[in-house]
């Protein structure tokens, strides 16, 4: 008697193991190229341009250096830039948000000294006044950029 070796079912389940594994690839890359494209969640910070120095930039090109005394020291308007203000209404107190030469801001309360012979006299909704002293005439008033 003559027995067969190969038998049907062992060519039948290869091949549905073959189907299986070529369906399970097609779902796979097929929600994997439907998916939304992975990218940054937020936009990255737009940063500062950079200022040229037009003096550096008249020595570069062969230009004799030119000493103007009212350029070398900004205006003091110039020089400071109100970011924020957070007013006590009830006390009278409060404090700013105040960038001094353009270096990062810092919070300044009333009455504090935001550079020597000048301190923050008072706050408005939208504004500072500084001064020499407390309770000296405000030589100077910041408002806050208006957003466009």
């Amino acid at each position: 008697m003559v027995t067969n070796i190969h038998s049907p079912w062992g060519l039948r389940l290869a091949t549905l193991a073959l189907w299986a594994l070529a369906g399970a690839s097609a779902v796979y890359w097929g929600l994997r190229l439907s998916a939304p494209a992975a990218g940054p969640a937020f936009a990255p910070p737009a940063s500062a341009p950079v200022a040229a120095d037009p003096q550096a930039l008249a020595r570069l090109l062969g230009a004799n250096p030119v000493v103007a005394a009212a350029s070398a020291a900004p205006a003091a308007a110039s020089r400071f830039v109100l970011l924020g203000v957070l007013s006590g209404t009830a006390s009278g107190g409060g404090a700013a948000l105040i960038a001094v030469d353009g270096k990062p801001a810092k919070p300044y309360r009333v009455g504090a000294t935001v550079e020597p012979g000048l301190v923050l006299q008072s706050l408005g909704r939208r504004e500072a006044r500084l001064g020499a002293s407390m309770d000296g005439a405000a030589t100077l008033a910041l408002e806050v950029a208006r957003k466009k």
